[in-house]
């Protein structure tokens, strides 16, 4: 029977999981955390993002305006070398970044951001995976190179599309799945909530995410799922519960199909990252 002590359990704390991080030749790729965060800087190197979460802040981004800003999940960003950034949210969101020195010569100072391409929502899922648990046959470089390639291609870029589901309605959506993470929640649930038909909702959501909103909700669920396992002593069927799924077994198949690595080993990991801190 779960009660209010599995309750306060489950409490996620602020420590956030570690930096992951790989240099493979010229190359430093790093998984960053889903967390809050507040960094201004000046750019030495040109960088590609890929945000797994949406994130709400403010930035300004090669720009003297502090603007506030709503990251879609799933998208790719590119920051120029010598770009000043100033960038805070007070959540934050899993990122993944790709640097090389003198290897994005072609894209010049285009700063972009919120730009969703299927082909590297695919390499960017895969890149995390091995980040998560890595192997020997990782071939870094040319995953790096890969995922270049995509954001120098303009030509299969788009932006969400404006009127169906943009930055104000992902904001809502978040907040509500975020409310009723803990209970069964139905497309049809999120669509009413927006005020669209629920075929139109599922078109508009993949041209804007690049995923469909079940799929989405279940990110949505692991990413709670994590930050329970890292800072709670709650055992593997109260997270799951508590997050949404229908069993243990459940959440295990969820993080092997996604992490590639299962919860009780990203659990292990975390232990030994606390034990070094």
């Amino acid at each position: 029977m779960l009660n209010m002590s599995r309750h306060n359990r489950l409490q996620p704390s602020p420590a956030p999981e570690p930096v992951r991080r790989v240099e493979a030749g010229p190359w430093l790729i790093e998984l960053l955390p889903g967390s809050a965060y507040a960094a201004r800087y000046v750019a030495t190197h040109s960088a590609i993002g890929f945000a797994f979460d949406s994130q709400q802040g403010l930035h300004a981004i090669g720009s003297d305006r502090v603007l506030p800003f709503v990251c879609a999940p799933n998208s790719l960003a590119f920051v120029p070398a010598g770009c000043d950034v100033l960038s805070e949210s007070p959540v934050g969101g899993e990122y993944l970044r790709v640097v090389h020195p003198k290897g994005m010569e072609r894209m010049a100072d285009r700063v972009f951001n919120n730009r969703i391409d299927p082909q590297a929502i695919a390499l960017a899922l895969h890149m995390r995976r091995a980040l998560l648990r890595p192997s020997f046959d990782d071939d870094w470089q040319a995953w790096a190179v890969a995922l270049t390639e995509r954001a120098q291609d303009f030509a299969v870029l788009s932006g969400p599309p404006q009127g169906s589901i943009n930055s104000g309605r992902m904001r809502l959506l978040d907040e509500f799945i975020d409310a009723g993470l803990e209970g069964p929640l139905s497309v049809r649930a999120m669509a009413q909530m927006l005020g669209l038909s629920e075929g139109f909702f599922m078109r508009a959501f993949k041209q804007a995410t690049g995923k469909s909103p079940h799929s989405y909700l279940i990110d949505r669920r692991l990413a709670r799922a994590r930050a329970c396992l890292r800072n709670s002593t709650a055992s593997l069927s109260e997270i799951a519960l508590a997050c949404g799924f229908s069993s243990q077994a459940h959440l295990a198949t969820a993080f092997k199909q996604r992490m590639g690595v299962s919860p009780t080993l990203l659990r292990a990991c975390f232990g030994r990252a606390k034990s070094t801190e």
